[in-house]
């Protein structure tokens, strides 16, 4: 809710030509949260992949299995993710944001509200390391724990498939459903954050960015968060 509203927002009142509000300070802290907001629940969600692979799949020792569901383990670990997307996005505090004036009436509307900050290149270049890292192992260890699962998933639908082929009920099993579940919810998770990373990637290389372009990016980028 944290990214939807602090993108979504100043971007519905930008497109319907609203007057700005929001000053620097107003402007540095949406753009704070948002960035914050974001890499918490991309990461909180490559936590409860983790969290639910590792109660799944019987290789993990019962020490091990009942150390991570404990409460103190969870809430400490998604405290350190919160500590993590504060202190990496904090470079925004330092440069300034705010409306931008243009001639060209398309590009004031498209940069009415909230501008990113452009930090310089060496910084630019050290944030992108951080972003692809981060993100790049959270969607690794997504993809790597969904795919525990769905093999824990098929190795039992094995072991009792005698079971279903006795059964007189044409209904699809159990496991079928729950791989399914997962594959969709993998895919949906890898495919948003990585297609946006894309457009953003592809946006930073553009000297003449197309308002069609950055409003389909913020689509994108929308599509995990919801």
């Amino acid at each position: 809710n944290l990214v939807l509203c602090s993108k979504g927002i100043p971007r519905t009142m930008a497109t319907f030509g609203l007057e700005p509000f929001l000053d620097d300070t107003g402007c540095k802290l949406v753009l704070y949260l948002h960035k914050v907001a974001r890499g918490v629940s991309l990461s909180t969600t490559c936590l409860l992949s983790g969290f639910q692979a590792i109660k799944l799949c019987p290789s993990i020792s019962r020490w091990m299995e009942a150390r991570i569901r404990s409460p103190k383990c969870i809430i400490f670990c998604c405290f350190l993710c919160w500590v993590l997307h504060l202190l990496v996005n904090i470079y925004i505090v330092r440069y300034k944001t705010g409306l931008v004036k243009s001639k060209n009436l398309s590009v004031e509307k498209m940069y009415r509200y909230c501008p990113q900050p452009t930090p310089g290149r060496l910084l630019f270049s050290v944030i992108a390391v951080i972003y692809t890292v981060t993100d790049g192992l959270c969607l690794a260890l997504m993809v790597w724990t969904s795919g525990s699962m769905v093999l824990v998933l098929h190795g039992h639908k094995q072991r009792v498939q005698h079971i279903h082929s006795s059964s007189l009920s044409p209904r699809t099993s159990h496991e079928t459903r729950a791989t399914h579940t997962i594959l969709i919810l993998v895919s949906m998770f890898v495919s948003f954050p990585a297609l946006a990373a894309i457009l953003s990637l592809w946006l930073t290389q553009l000297q003449n960015r197309s308002q069609w372009l950055r409003s389909i990016s913020v689509l994108v980028a929308s599509g995990f968060p919801t």
